[in-house]
């Protein structure tokens, strides 16, 4: 996302063209590749898993209307500022992280404990690839994902919370709902394993969204940050001397 990085081996720019005899039919367009997942699990994988309690919220979430934010402002979290990811004392471990997407339709966050391991989390986000891309060439982004505290919520893990409200630099845009990863999510994860930061497109499903079929991504490290039990920040790091967009993720239970 964001500048234009060479295309993924796999994805191309044109299409050949054919003769077909005339009463031919005409051939079906191919779907992407599916590949072998060699992905590993992570080290501290969550074995316990609510699939129909997500799949519930998905179908809920997905009759919810994206907002486009008119304008953007800091977003205010607990305390009134931004936690400091580079502060001393910080809880900071790296891991990887994956924003992709078809541009028309809405945009996936995965994080992996690296490029060579199964997503531990999944989010599909309140926000079509192609704003978040706009978004992103401004600069600056903060997304906040929010969960309201309840005392039924005081053992269920801040990032095992299945629904949040979500706000693009200050400005709410829908809901985000945390999913388990789908075969074309972990088609993705497997195509990009070679690739630990870039950004770029991936050759879609044309049978599922059309000619326009090219997905987006944009991966990084990113630094986790664990402010209590109900905050956890991550904030992208980019190359060293690369003025790129900056980019944090904020999970807070409110």
């Amino acid at each position: 996302m964001g500048e234009q990085r060479p295309r993924a081996s796999g994805a191309s720019s044109s299409t050949d063209s054919y003769s077909i005899p005339s009463g031919s039919p005409s051939p079906s367009p191919s779907p992407a590749p599916r590949h072998h997942v060699t992905l590993l699990e992570p080290s501290h994988q969550n074995k316990k898993r609510s699939k129909k309690v997500f799949r519930v919220f998905r179908s809920v979430f997905r009759s919810f209307p994206i907002i486009t934010p008119a304008a953007c402002k800091i977003p205010v979290l607990p305390g009134g500022s931004l936690p400091d990811p580079h502060r001393s004392g910080s809880s900071g471990s790296r891991v990887t992280g994956t924003l992709f997407g078809y541009r028309k339709g809405r945009v996936s966050l995965s994080i992996q404990e690296s490029p060579r391991c199964l997503p531990s989390l999944v989010v599909e986000l309140a926000m079509q690839t192609m704003v978040l891309q706009k978004e992103l060439s401004g600069g600056m982004v903060r997304i906040a994902l929010e969960t309201e505290k309840r005392g039924d919520k005081e053992k269920t893990k801040i990032m095992d919370e299945p629904l949040w409200t979500m706000f693009c630099n200050g400005k709410k845009t829908g809901y985000g709902v945390k999913r388990d990863a789908t075969e074309e999510d972990l088609n993705v994860m497997e195509l990009l394993r070679p690739v630990s930061m870039g950004a770029g497109v991936l050759p879609g499903n044309s049978e599922f969204e059309g000619p326009d079929s090219e997905m987006a991504y944009m991966r990084a490290y990113f630094e986790r940050v664990v402010g209590s039990k109900d905050s956890e920040t991550f904030y992208m790091l980019s190359p060293e001397g690369n003025n790129g967009p900056e980019l944090s993720i904020f999970f807070v239970r409110v």
